[in-house]
């Protein structure tokens, strides 16, 4: 009897590559192609592919990229929604109203908190990590700004909370 080995493994090349079932022909619907050019976009996220169809000979473009799963988003009454950058670019654009800032430094803290938020590696995020977030992103960026998405984040109560909050940013 032979020993077990993994299907897909050959012990001197690891593991080998799954085979994928090949991509239909928009024209014929065929599943015979072949890749004639395979190039990486600039940014490097995205792999290029030139197929020709075997049976119809007409070429195509297909798009790779790797599925990025967000988390879903832990609210504070408990309930959960996907994660959306639509909302973190508009609050950091209310923030930054009337302030010296580009829209793209603000799509570049919102980048930078998507992959905190990425890295974290869990399936749920409390909103509370994404909240503090955007607030160290605009303490860093622009005190106004970072005052004005405080007042509206921790809810204050008071005079006092509000102050206090100034301090600390005086302080840094």
């Amino acid at each position: 009897m032979r020993p077990f080995r993994h299907p897909r493994k050959r012990a001197d090349q690891g593991f080998l590559p799954v085979r994928r079932p090949p991509v239909r022909c928009p024209f014929c619907t065929e599943n015979q192609d072949r890749v004639i050019d395979s190039r990486t976009t600039k940014e490097g996220d995205v792999i290029r592919r030139r197929r020709e169809c075997e049976s119809c000979g007409r070429r195509f473009t297909t798009y790779e990229r790797v599925e990025e799963v967000m988390p879903l988003i832990i609210k504070k009454d408990g309930s959960r929604e996907p994660y959306d950058r639509q909302k973190i670019v508009n609050g950091l654009k209310k923030a930054c109203e009337k302030r010296p800032i580009s829209a793209q430094t603000i799509e570049e803290v919102a980048d930078r908190i998507e992959t905190e938020v990425q890295e974290c590696g869990a399936k749920e995020v409390d909103s509370h990590f994404v909240g503090e977030a955007v607030m160290r992103a605009l303490r860093d960026l622009d005190g106004v700004a970072y005052v004005r998405f405080a007042s509206v984040y921790r809810e204050f109560r008071d005079l006092d909370e509000f102050m206090e909050t100034l301090r600390d940013l005086l302080k840094r």
